[in-house]
């Protein structure tokens, strides 16, 4: 399985970014995380890989939105109202599991990270 995020890039306060994640290989529920500087990666949201399930961190819900595209084998995250503290890298995971997953240690496979930065 490889992973490949992309999206990533600098908005103001309040501004909307949409993130991808190109998969390969089989269909898997996808998992979004971030990393911002000096603190753990956390969970962002997640899909399972029919889409019909979703899920979302406390500090994301009403503002991201998860989605795929199963034709084109990739994830989505619509990011809205973004404001500094959702600066991070964001990386894309997978249990390589139809299901949802929502911690790093469940990862087996990870997509290189995608910038984004907020600024005020």
């Amino acid at each position: 399985v490889q992973l490949q995020a992309s999206g990533g890039g600098l908005v103001q306060a309040g501004g909307s970014l949409r993130l991808s994640c190109a998969a390969s290989g089989r269909t898997y529920g996808i998992t979004w995380f971030r990393q911002a500087p000096g603190k753990e990666r956390e969970f962002v949201a997640a899909i399972s890989s029919g889409g019909g399930s979703t899920r979302y961190s406390d500090s994301v819900k009403g503002r991201f939105s998860i989605s795929r595209d199963n034709a084109k084998n990739t994830v989505y995250l619509q990011m809205n109202s973004l404001n500094a503290v959702d600066t991070a890298v964001y990386y894309c995971g997978t249990a390589a599991t139809a299901d949802i997953r929502t911690t790093v240690g469940a990862m087996g496979y990870w997509g290189k990270g995608t910038q984004v930065t907020v600024s005020s």
